[in-house]
């Protein structure tokens, strides 16, 4: 333990010495500092290496804001989708390995794995995965609503995410294509993801502080709590976000000092310590064009700033001139940016500790402007003009908005127990919503959703925090409920992937109630309707069933006292009926094409 923190005094020192000795590092805190006081976070670290070397590492504000802890070198914190260079690497070292091919099917290697669609099946390849270009967008509330440990059960959910576009005909970011390289990486290797993070990355290059899920944070020292700024003042803390199955697109949790060899390796062609780590026809591959993402010409504002295209893992552009290879990270309360320019030999890694920053490519750019001996810009002076600007505009809009889309006084169509029960969608997952208090809310896994009312079945959600609820909070998501042919309750659409042009759709199924067999034995019997033998009978000891002639027998399933729905028929309802002395003589057959009764025999 003692040998561990000289290591990491005397990396700091080195830091210390070789930036007060490079010219180009002079007045760089100051403009540091600016950048902190400008975003108004809490806190952030920096790395810069060259060639082999950490030649800077430092920690600015906070890694604990409300206690004045500060951030250093060795903070831990969530570096997000900067996670998918790691996993899209165990390809690239199986590919050396001889157990993999990139232009093979990942079908091949994981069977049970489908798309949408057959020409999906047929066609995708590994490396469509590794540069977002199989045609299927985000779906990322999938995931992040509905997060499960499980990664095999949530890569089943891509078989019923639809496409917005052909396959290879454009650039779109997907976790879930990450996910699969994780899984495939495990089927190849019988091991886990995580186990093939720690023995193929973290041990060999040195990176003993970095983990691999929220667990292992948790019980690490020096690790950062992330925040999010709120209505532009009001620093306020987050819980981390479990990404649970979903790690291989970015569960990694790091520090400036563990994430520059990681750096180091790339700038070196695979190479650390003088060990191969990366096959660097990999890192070669890696860091080409495989995709376009963009036209991304030069402006007027930054002529020297174009191109917009992605290898595996990494986005590309050019930088003042300077090729630059660089892939960012947000989840819940983190930022972050690891950048290198690999024909100068110079790698920036920003980690801050708050949600959906601009910090990472503020202080990444004002580096480079130094590191790169290129012009120099006041990044931190143009976020905030363009702050202010966004403000500005922000504000006329609201003022020219002359109408609202609501129509006043329309209530809902169902009384507010109607709206009740299980939503589902198989390539998302299920949620309830529950009536409390005359108010309906919205249970997912790890939140909780207030609906008020807008107008007709359209609802606006507002999630539930550890402070309340925020009817400020705006969103310009809807919860919009369909009937079915028998006027029930039967779905809610909800605008939930902004690449397709329709919204998601999630079945409703009322909530089911137990019901003892002593109850049920009350409705066994023989009823008719018109000349029709009706037979309510038990199976299974516990399963009400009803029988026309005819007809397939249906089970019933208890939605309220003496109500049952088909379990197999949307929109048909049983109803029996109770007289004054206790019994039951008579049912009431709810269809969409109406309503019967039927008698007792």
């Amino acid at each position: 333990m003692k040998r561990i923190l000289i290591t990491l005094l005397t990396i700091i020192s080195i830091s210390s010495v070789f930036a007060q000795q490079d010219k180009r590092l002079k007045g760089l805190e100051k403009e540091l500092e600016a950048i902190l006081e400008a975003t108004k976070a809490p806190g952030f670290a920096l790395a810069i290496v060259e060639g082999k070397k950490i030649i800077y590492a430092k920690g600015f504000g906070y890694r604990d804001y409300e206690n004045k802890i500060p951030a250093d070198a060795n903070t831990l914190f969530a570096i997000g989708s900067t996670t998918k260079a790691f996993t899209s690497s165990i390809l690239g070292q199986l590919r050396q390995e001889d157990k993999i091919s990139f232009e093979e099917s990942p079908l091949k290697y994981v069977p049970d794995f489908k798309f949408y669609n057959d020409e999906m099946n047929n066609n995708i390849i590994i490396k469509d995965l590794m540069s977002h270009r199989t045609g299927l967008p985000r779906h990322d509330y999938s995931w992040y609503l509905f997060p499960t440990k499980n990664k095999d059960s949530l890569l089943l959910r891509v078989a019923h995410q639809e496409p917005f576009i052909g396959l290879r005909k454009q650039w779109h970011y997907n976790n879930f294509m990450f996910l699969a390289q994780g899984v495939i990486a495990e089927r190849i290797t019988g091991k886990t993801w995580e186990e093939n993070i720690k023995e193929r990355f973290f041990k060999p290059l040195g990176m003993t502080r970095s983990n691999v899920s929220i667990d292992e944070l948790e019980k690490s020292s020096n690790i950062a709590i992330g925040y999010e700024l709120k209505k532009d003042s009001i620093i306020s803390s987050m819980d981390y976000y479990d990404i649970a199955g979903m790690s291989p697109a970015g569960s990694i949790y790091s520090s400036v000092n563990d994430m520059s060899n990681w750096l180091i390796t790339w700038i070196n062609k695979g190479k650390f310590d003088d060990q191969q780590i990366l096959p660097q026809a990999y890192v070669d591959e890696a860091i080409s064009s495989q995709m376009v993402i963009s036209g991304a010409l030069p402006d007027k504002e930054f002529p020297d700033m174009y191109l917009s295209n992605y290898g595996y893992a990494w986005f590309l552009s050019s930088y003042r001139g300077h090729y630059q290879v660089e892939h960012g990270g947000n989840i819940d309360g983190f930022s972050a940016s690891a950048a290198f320019f690999p024909s100068d030999s110079i790698g920036v890694i920003v980690l801050t500790n708050q949600n959906g920053s601009a910090i990472p490519s503020l202080v990444r750019n004002t580096v480079a402007d130094r590191m790169l001996r290129t012009q120099k810009t006041d990044w931190s002076k143009i976020f905030t003009e363009r702050k202010l600007k966004a403000k500005e505009e922000e504000e006329e809009a609201t003022k020219s908005e002359t109408t609202s889309s609501k129509t006043e006084n329309i209530k809902p169509s169902h009384i507010l127990q109607d709206y009740i029960g299980k939503y589902s969608h198989p390539g998302y997952g299920e949620f309830n919503i529950t009536n409390q208090n005359d108010s309906l809310f919205v249970n997912f896994k790890l939140s909780k959703w207030y609906l008020r009312h807008e107008h007709y079945d359209i609802f606006e959600p507002f999630e539930v925090t550890k402070t309340g609820i925020d009817i400020t909070d705006n969103s310009p998501l809807r919860f919009n409920f369909n009937t079915n042919d028998a006027g029930e309750i039967s779905l809610v659409k909800m605008r939930i992937e902004g690449a397709l042009d329709h919204p998601i759709e999630f079945k409703h199924t009322p909530n089911i109630i137990a019901v003892g067999k002593a109850t049920l034995e009350r409705y066994v019997g023989d009823y008719e309707l018109a000349g029709t033998a009706i037979k309510v009978y038990i199976k299974n000891k516990s399963k009400l069933y009803v029988f026309v002639m005819g007809q397939p027998e249906y089970e019933l399933l208890a939605t309220d006292k003496h109500k049952f729905s088909f379990k197999a028929l949307e929109g048909f309802k049983v109803e029996f009926v109770e007289s004054d002395d206790k019994s039951i003589n008579e049912i009431v057959l709810i269809q969409p094409n109406g309503t019967f009764k039927a008698k007792r025999k």
